[in-house]
């Protein structure tokens, strides 16, 4: 069990997705080496759920232009003694290096997986409950009987494909959630709420907590503010605002524009 749980709110659309695809990246990821065939769907679900994401026609841009705004941000970056240069240097070439391959990629993201016949038929028959089953996909039923050096071909071929995509979508989030620092804060009786800057370009509200305080942040926001609602639960009953002044960690990720 971790010592800290972390809660982390998008405020912004781009965020929203970056964390949603990371989510099923980590599935994926997973799911992806393990040699029983329940693993196998799961991985193959996820694989499914992020080419229909990347399906939207503005995701290409939306990443580009997010590459692009970071890596303005750090070549700006003034040397000083609290700045190594050479760390700075690296992360602008895998900015860039990432911004170069994700713009080489023909067509749509993960457009191949789309087209790709097998996966098709898998695809349509999971949008009704339990339509993967044996006899709806004699198909992949079969393929699943190949042993797990097989399968994992296959699924390691597919992946190669939005490589790309795992590549830029770490990376923004890894540039985001370090963009700042933790700081600490205190909610009192279990509330807490702040005004946002409009002068930075704020994408997330980060809250850090003891995983033994057996509470959950519940975050929610806009452009102007957000607030904080440290919450308690027991089996069987509604989660309730707790009463007590909670000392917590915050962490703001902006950047300056």
């Amino acid at each position: 069990m971790p010592d800290t749980l972390i809660f982390e709110q998008p405020l912004n659309e781009k965020c929203r997705l970056l964390l949603r695809v990371a989510h099923l990246f980590d599935q994926l990821d997973f799911h992806l080496p393990q040699a029983d065939r329940w693993h196998t769907r799961a991985a193959l679900q996820a694989l499914l759920d992020i080419a229909s994401i990347l399906a939207r026609a503005d995701i290409k841009p939306e990443l580009l232009k997010e590459l692009d705004f970071y890596n303005a941000v750090l070549s700006r970056i003034t040397l000083g003694p609290q700045v190594d240069a050479q760390t700075l240097q690296q992360v602008i070439t895998e900015l860039r290096d990432t911004h170069a391959a994700l713009a080489s990629q023909p067509g749509q993201l993960g457009e191949r997986l789309r087209k790709d016949d097998f996966l098709n038929n898998i695809y349509q028959r999971s949008a009704i409950p339990g339509g993967a089953s044996d006899f709806d996909l004699p198909q992949l039923h079969q393929w699943l009987q190949q042993d797990h050096a097989g399968r994992l071909a296959c699924l390691q071929t597919w992946c190669e494909q939005i490589q790309v995509v795992r590549s830029a979508v770490y990376l923004l989030l890894r540039m985001i959630r370090h963009s700042t620092t933790f700081v600490p804060n205190q909610a009192i009786r279990g509330f807490f709420q702040q005004n946002l800057d409009r002068d930075l370009k704020i994408q997330m509200v980060r809250v850090a907590l003891p995983a033994t305080s057996g509470l959950f942040a519940e975050i929610s926001g806009g452009r102007h503010r957000f607030s904080i609602r440290f919450m308690q639960s027991e089996p069987g009953r509604s989660a309730i605002q707790t009463d007590q002044d909670i000392a917590f960690r915050l962490n703001i990720c902006s950047v300056v524009l």
